[in-house]
């Protein structure tokens, strides 16, 4: 997304809509390799928007324009393609397949309104697809199903439907089926609310019985029981209305390559499909968390908008993807882009009043003038420098902020090192700019192991990530992650400090004894005075336990910070000139590390609470995996069907790769959560590695 090109060689150009009944904001979703993109690029040529379609293969699509994407040979990032059917403009949202791209298929969810769910004729249903349908049920997504690619050697779309059917669950019916007259990817299809072919008469009255159990109209089942024919208007009103609610999945079968099935898809988006004005719109409040009434897509209505992807183009600058929920953005208008609640992952909370310069309608890459953006529709906007995915863009007279969508958690650590230090700056600046446009990407400065660390969702993840650095000319390194340990005593040890220099002039006289004693796990530091008799003045005493505080922050072997202690000043000598607070807190330092050389340390790792979801029939393999990383399991509970819940306690060091571990042992269907549980000490051999 950034060049500005009126066509571009396109043979269509950009036309705002003004009104949001004529928009169907459409999300593809479904594995890689389904045919998403291919399905896209098909329906911009079929609908004269390219004179060519592109190939995957060729590197040459309007969806996947990114390098990255290109390189691999599958989406890695979300594009828009618009489409016009008659008076109807479609967008359709080009979302990856692949799990570690998850954020962008969450943020198609957010722009769309629908979803067209893609599988492949040739491939059944897996495990991964499966997930992918729970991902958008799991947001209340109206969906369809494309059985595409019909046209490979091994297609069966009969068989692929069935599979739909026991995947996905009740409402998945056929609205379509290959014609039995020309079977084939070059046949045509058999509409079933139309047709009255005797051969396709159970399926049709699956379809109907199906449409009318969704009907607001109770009436309706019993008069097509009793043999009345229902005419088909009503039945495609109630088809939108069943599809809308998100309760009944019309199947279609397509083939890009031949065309089969493109116009039918078209037309059943265009008819079919909810309106940005029936699909219910998120939660608003002012920036000061006063609830907002309920926005409507209403032209006049109040704006709101929301930025669902950003991208930096090396020549435009940043590129902000939004979807208009309330009002109309118009060019040359000023505007007030609001983030909150992502400080957690470097978009600090921002509120800044900027000004848009110009409308664009995207095409992939591309971007089309156009005059205004009206509420439901999509749009791309250049130079605004603080919006980043996810920001609300408002009216400066009555800012408001979107509730955020939820996001997936990062949990794979890579850690990154430039090369030189030319390459420090590069890498600052190129790390705001990846950090602004995703938001499923964590950016930490561990202040204890000195690490600059990226938390990716998987190592495709990293590798686009990466990518994009070293193409902003930032030459990176990466190196094993360091996990930051602790250490504690394991006993009570006595230590003495002794600072005295005395060489002439005002010299330094401390002397300190403590006691050490260890404390129960989480306990902190606790430094007891019990000096008396006036060994060590009043006024030097808070100068031993500030000096006592430093050296648990240096540490004491490996340069761990030292936990959990009671520190009891016992005695101690001070001079009448000589003595000072530097002089204590240099004191009280080495008589921490005296009792450390004296009595016996441990070293302790942080310990993680996992949560596991995972498929039944990989549970075994999980759960003995979780044992050889020193895992212990709490306990185990049925999920939604087929899925179990895993409760297990991991150390932090066996986890740095368990996203894709756990990947690759459930075949990408299991997903898994961590949250920090507590410090526990460290086994002996691999402490001695540590040390």
């Amino acid at each position: 997304m950034g060049s500005k090109h009126s066509d571009n060689g396109h043979s269509a150009g950009a036309v705002a809509v003004d009104d949001p009944a004529k928009v169907r904001n459409v999300v593809l979703v479904g594995p890689s390799g389904s045919g998403k993109t291919t399905l896209a690029e098909a329906l911009l040529a079929s609908t004269g928007v390219l004179t060519r379609a592109g190939s995957v293969t060729e590197g040459n699509t309007v969806c996947d324009h990114d390098p990255a994407a290109v390189r691999q040979q599958r989406s890695v990032g979300l594009a828009v393609a618009p489409v016009r059917h008659g008076d109807i403009k479609i967008n359709l949202i080009d979302t990856p397949g692949y799990a570690d791209f998850v954020g962008e298929l969450r943020a198609g969810l957010r722009a769309a309104d629908a979803a067209l769910f893609v599988v492949s004729a040739a491939e059944g249903v897996d495990a991964t697809t499966v997930a992918l349908w729970e991902e958008c049920a799991m947001v209340g997504m109206p969906r369809a199903v494309v059985v595409a690619r019909t046209d490979h050697q091994r297609a069966d779309v009969l068989t692929e439907i069935a599979s739909c059917q026991a995947a996905f669950g009740a409402g998945v019916v056929p609205l379509y089926l290959p014609s039995l007259d020309e079977p084939g990817a070059e046949g045509g299809l058999v509409n079933l609310l139309t047709t009255d072919d005797p051969r396709y008469e159970e399926q049709r009255n699956a379809l109907i019985e199906g449409i009318i159990a969704e009907s607001e109209d109770e009436t309706l089942m019993d008069r097509y029981l009793g043999g009345e024919d229902i005419d088909q208007a009503t039945l495609i009103e109630d088809l939108e209305t069943a599809v809308a609610r998100g309760s009944f999945h019309p199947v279609m079968p397509v083939c890009a390559m031949t065309g089969l099935g493109l116009p039918e898809l078209l037309d059943g988006i265009a008819r079919a499909f909810p309106s940005p004005l029936e699909h219910p719109l998120p939660d608003v409040t002012g920036v000061d968390g006063i609830p907002h009434p309920r926005i409507e897509a209403d032209p006049d209505g109040p704006l709101v908008a929301e930025v669902v992807r950003t991208a930096v183009d090396s020549y435009v600058g940043r590129v902000s993807l939004v979807r208009v929920f309330s009002g109309t953005l118009r060019p040359e208008r000023p505007v007030h882009v609001s983030g909150h609640g992502m400080a957690d992952r470097g978009h600090e909370d921002h509120d800044v009043d900027e000004r848009v310069a110009h409308v664009y309608s995207p095409l992939g890459a591309n971007l089309r003038e156009v005059p205004y953006c009206v509420a439901g529709d999509l749009c791309a906007l250049t130079k605004l420098g603080s919006a980043e995915t996810g920001d609300t863009v408002s009216a400066p007279e009555k800012p408001l902020l979107m509730a955020p969508w939820e996001m997936p958690e990062p949990l794979l650590p890579v850690a990154v090192v430039p090369r030189s230090r030319s390459d420090e700056d590069n890498l600052a600046r190129n790390l705001g700019k990846l950090v602004a446009g995703d938001p499923t990407l964590r950016l930490e400065r561990n202040a204890e192991t000195h690490q600059l660390v990226l938390w990716c969702m998987g190592e495709a993840h990293a590798d686009v990530v990466l990518a994009r650095l070293r193409a902003g000319g930032a030459e990176v390194d990466t190196e094993p992650v360091r996990v930051a340990l602790r250490e504690t005593f394991a006993s009570q040890a006595k230590g003495h400090g002794r600072h005295v220099k005395q060489s002439g002039g005002h010299g330094q006289y401390a002397v300190c004894d403590i006691v050490v004693d260890p404390l129960p796990r989480g306990s902190g530091f606790e430094f007891v005075d019990r000096i008396v008799g006036g060994a060590i003045p009043n006024q030097f005493i808070p100068s031993v336990e500030k000096g006592v505080r430093a050296q648990l922050e240096r540490g004491l072997h490996g340069g761990h910070p030292v936990v959990d202690i009671r520190v009891t000043l016992v005695d101690g000598k001070a001079h009448s000139v000589d003595s000072s607070d530097a002089a204590f807190q240099t004191a009280g330092a080495l008589a921490l590390k005296d009792a450390a050389a004296n009595g016996k340390t441990v070293l302790l790792e942080p310990v993680d609470e996992v949560i596991v979801r995972l498929p039944d029939e990989h549970l075994g393999t999980v759960l003995g995996d979780l044992s050889g990383r020193r895992g212990r399991v709490l306990g185990t509970e049925a999920d939604t069907a087929g899925y179990t819940v895993i409760r297990a306690e991991v150390p932090a060091t066996e986890l740095l790769r368990y996203a894709v571990e756990l990947r690759s042992l459930t075949s990408g269907t299991g997903t898994y959560t961590r949250r920090f549980s507590r410090y526990d000490p460290l086994p002996q051999a691999l402490a001695a590695q540590a040390k």
